[in-house]
């Protein structure tokens, strides 16, 4: 790997490790072997380094829960089964990437204060919205249609954020899979007062 890659590598652990708003150029120096000029000529600064190493680690994760959902979906599952399985195996990651969903918390904090991180976040949140849409329905992204991305996608996206805040707080409070799929059953039918326990 050269100098870029390296900081970049560096920049990935300084973000789990540390946190974006303790993490100094001489950290990520540290984290890379690199020196701290090839900062300024790779990346233009820390801050532009810094988000573009925490862009990358958003998108690897979002490879990886495609790769992993793929890997364990039931050809048998009924659709209620297959999305509460996927809703499952999102909450199951948070677990295993906990620093990193920390790091994210984090970054969003920042974007009020960061107007480059919060354009950056705002051009890529349609991806987001559409990688949804690809894990829940089992295809590539490119096989999204917009329509799908902005009415599903902003559906699922909505729901896989409050659950990951939730379970920042309190993972044992998070809701099983099946329990977010009969809640949407019930928000839908107009029973979400009916006292009926969930199947």
């Amino acid at each position: 790997m050269g100098h870029r890659e390296d900081l970049l590598e560096g920049a990935k652990r300084c973000l789990l490790e540390k946190g974006w708003v303790r993490t100094t150029a001489r950290d990520i120096v540290a984290a890379s072997g690199a020196n701290l000029a090839s900062i300024g000529y790779h990346y233009g600064s820390k801050d532009a380094l810094m988000l573009e190493a925490f862009m990358r680690m958003t998108e690897e994760w979002g490879e990886g829960i495609g790769r992993a959902m793929a890997a364990t979906a039931a050809p048998d599952a009924s659709r209620e089964e297959h999305v509460a399985a996927v809703f499952d195996g999102i909450i199951e990651s948070f677990s295993r990437d906990r620093q990193f969903w920390a790091a994210q918390l984090e970054v969003v904090g920042q974007l009020d204060k960061h107007p480059e991180l919060k354009r950056r976040f705002a051009s890529v949140l349609p991806q987001g919205r559409e990688g949804m849409v690809a894990v829940f329905e089992g295809v590539d992204d490119k096989d999204v249609p917009e329509a799908a991305s902005r009415t599903a996608g902003s559906v699922y996206h909505a729901l896989f954020i409050g659950l990951w805040v939730q379970w920042l707080i309190d993972p044992a409070a998070v809701p099983a899979g099946r329990d977010i799929v009969a809640g949407m059953d019930r928000i839908l039918a107009g029973t979400v007062l009916d006292d009926t326990p969930p199947k």
